[in-house]
This record gives C-alpha cells, structure tokens and sequence, in this order.
C-alpha cells in the first residue's frame, strides 16, 4: 500500500477517538482556529508583499530574553549531578522564593511547604486544577473572552462551562449577580484573570471582596489567573489572596513568563488554600515529574530579584501609551488599560468607502491582507480588536517610527466606527 492509498482509507481506531476531542469526527472537521486564520494572512501578505514591513501586533509573547543573571543562573545549575533527576512537586529553594515574593510584593504570608507547589507553566496549573472538583454534570464559571483551557478541562472531565462575558457596559468585570439558580446549583469552579487578558481590566480590592463572598455564598471555588500581575497600571499589582477571606476559598495561579521574560521557561506556581493547593499537588503528580530543577533555581534568582519586573512594566507601559496616542489619532476610542500588555478597543465596523466589517475577524483579516498590520480579534463580547505592544523594537526610536508608519497606513483607510 502506498501514501496516497494509506491516506485514503480510514483506520480501524477512527471511532475509538474519545468524545472530548470529537468522537469518530475526531481530525475530519474543516473549521480554523482562529490564530491559524491570522497565520495563513500573515503569509499571504508577505507573499504578495514583500515590500511591504508586516506590523505584527498580534504577537502575545515578550519580545526580550530573560535577564542575564537568570540566564547565568541556569548555565551554572544545569549541569550539576545534584540537579539532575525528577523534581516531582518542587524544590524548596524555588517555593521559598515564591513565598518571599508573595510576602514582599502583596504582603501575603505563605507556608512554601503547604500553600505553594511549582507548575510546569501557568497553562498545565489551569488544566489541572478542574480534575480536582468537577465531576459530571458540574459546572465551571468561566470569563469571556479569555484563556480557554481551565474550561477545555473542566468539559473533558464531564462539567459544563457557564460563561460570563464581559462587557464595556459592566466595566469588563463578570456580572455575579445575574447567573441562574439552576447553574450556580451545580457551579464549583469559579475561573478569573486579573489584569485581564485581553480586555486589559485592573481587579480593584473591592472587586476581589465582592467574589471571596459570592464564593462563600454559593460554596464555590475560586481559580484567579494572575498570569499579567506585574504589568498592573492602574494601581500597584494586586493579589487576590490579599483578600481578607480569600485563602479560605481558592488559589492563585502565577506565571514567570510576563513580568519575568520568562516565555518558554515554562515556570509558574499554584498558591493559597492549602487544601486546595494539595489536591493540585495530587493531580500533578500523577501528571507531570516536575520542572528542571536547575530551571527553577534560576526562576528563584528571577524571582528576589525586584528590578526585573519593575523594568518590564516601564517598557510595556510606555509602548501602551504610545499606542493609544496614535490610535487615538486614526479614530480609535481607547485608553490605557489597567493591565496586561494587551490594548482591547472596538473594532472598525468599516471604512468610509463603503466597505462593511460584519465582525471584527473580518476587520483583523482585511488589515493583515491589505496592510499587513496584524491584531487579533476577539467577537465573545461584542467586536473587538486586540493590540499586543510585544513587537520587535530596538529602543524607543524604534518604537516611534513603527507607530508614526502604522498610523501612516491606518490614516490612508479612513476607517469608521460606531457612533
């Protein structure tokens, strides 16, 4: 049998494929995701113009290495006898440092035996921690738009997602006062992220006082993605865990790839409940062996070490602000967010020619293809567009001259928006 003919005919395990990822469709479906529709007009751009500089705001990773003591932390660990082998739930030195952070950034006092386990990355933490609660028939109360995999989980497990969107005219917090008896019943898991992303929202204390009691209320919960923490503007990084209740009711995920230039590293930390910070440990140890433990020694030296993160916020602050000037001076309403690297703004709903966006896809789409200046966009919630200021730039000359060229190029599009 050759390729062509192996290709064709359908093999024996087609209908053995789990439900949770389609069954015996599983691999025959014909829809994009969404980021690999902005891939393919990517390169459709390039392609038809090569002349042409991509603006790539599309991009949600940082565009910096991580610092050179961390990197040199891990040359000088990575070979060493001692740290070879499995780190299964984490080292002491690293859940120490963790702990010391939390102590000196938010004034969260932390038992790094009991309430703070490692993760391989935020993304497994959040994968994970839905196996812990939901059983069939549960469900997960989840913030749209946003990070899809805690309810990707909480699905595969046999719960269902119940889903809160947020909305301009609730101040892109979740409406909690408006979910149905019927699923605040069976609702267990309680799933944020503050700084959001991508809306951008700042988490206020009295935001964060609001959900320890609607948790309480209804015996929920909850999951609070702090992925973005250390590039809070509208006030001080905030911990959900600072909450006077809050460690009685859920934990907080943390990440070092944003506020660390960490991206890749895959380092982050579960933290708070220690109840639920067990049964996270649990789960995870039938999961995964654990980071490199030279890879968490070098995350602990990122860690005590404050000037990291502080630099990073600066940078990504003013290539916000930067941004918001000249978008603002194409047409966009829009302002600095309270967090994240990310600005959401309403998208075009078309351009004064005539042209018609129906959705803000079809506007990101129409960008990339005819002006190759890529966002990402997001239709949960009403059309958005969402701006990432992780683009490549040496220094800030840099910086001004791919906004001054960007708003060139949105200058000539006369673009309309609602009024």
């Amino acid at each position: 049998m050759d390729c062509s003919q192996r290709m064709m005919s359908e093999p024996y395990f087609q209908a053995l494929f789990a439900d949770r990822i389609g069954g015996a469709s599983y691999g025959k479906g014909t829809e994009i995701y969404k980021f690999e529709k902005i891939k393919r007009a990517k390169r459709q751009a390039l392609a038809e113009h090569p002349e042409r500089h991509l603006i790539d705001f599309g991009i949600g990773e940082n565009d910096s290495p991580a610092s050179a003591n961390v990197v040199e932390t891990l040359c000088r660990e990575a070979p060493l006898v001692e740290n070879c082998g499995y780190a299964d739930n984490g080292i002491a030195e690293f859940q120490e440092a963790a702990a010391r952070f939390m102590q000196r950034w938010f004034n969260v006092s932390l038992d790094p035996k009991t309430e703070i386990i490692h993760s391989i990355g935020s993304k497994p933490a959040l994968a994970m921690l839905p196996r812990c609660f939901i059983n069939p028939g549960d469900v997960t109360l989840m913030t749209v738009p946003g990070y899809p995999v805690a309810g990707t989980h909480t699905k595969y497990c046999g719960g269902e997602v119940y889903s809160l969107p947020l909305c301009a005219e609730n101040d892109f917090y979740p409406d909690l006062e408006n979910i149905p008896e019927a699923i605040l019943r069976r609702a267990k898991l309680l799933v944020l992220n503050y700084p959001n992303s991508p809306t951008g929202k700042y988490a206020t204390a009295d935001f964060y006082e609001k959900v320890v009691a609607f948790a309480k209320e209804h015996r929920l919960v909850v999951v609070q993605d702090a992925a973005h923490i250390m590039l809070s503007h509208e006030d001080r990084p905030r911990s959900f865990l600072e909450t006077p209740g809050a460690m009685e009711v859920g934990v907080e995920v943390h990440s070092m790839s944003k506020g660390w230039n960490m991206i890749g590293w895959r380092m982050g930390w579960v933290c708070g409940n220690p109840l639920i910070v067990r049964a996270y440990g649990d789960v995870k140890d039938n999961s995964d062996s654990g980071q490199f433990k030279a890879i968490q020694k070098a995350a602990a030296v990122a860690l005590d070490d404050d000037s990291i993160p502080r630099q990073t916020h600066e940078k990504y602050l003013r290539r916000l602000q930067k941004l918001v000037s000249m978008l603002r001076r194409v047409g966009f309403q829009c302002e600095v967010p309270g967090g994240s690297y990310f600005l959401y703004t309403k998208s075009p709903v078309g351009l004064e020619d005539g042209t018609v966006f129906a959705d803000a896809e079809a506007c990101s789409q129409y960008l990339i293809r005819n002006f190759s200046i890529c966002t990402v966009p997001w239709d949960n919630a009403g059309a958005y567009l969402r701006f990432s200021v992780t683009y490549q730039a040496e220094d800030e000359a840099a910086e001004d001259a791919l906004m001054e060229e960007t708003a060139q190029r949105l200058e000539s599009l006369h673009l309309k928006f609602e009024s």
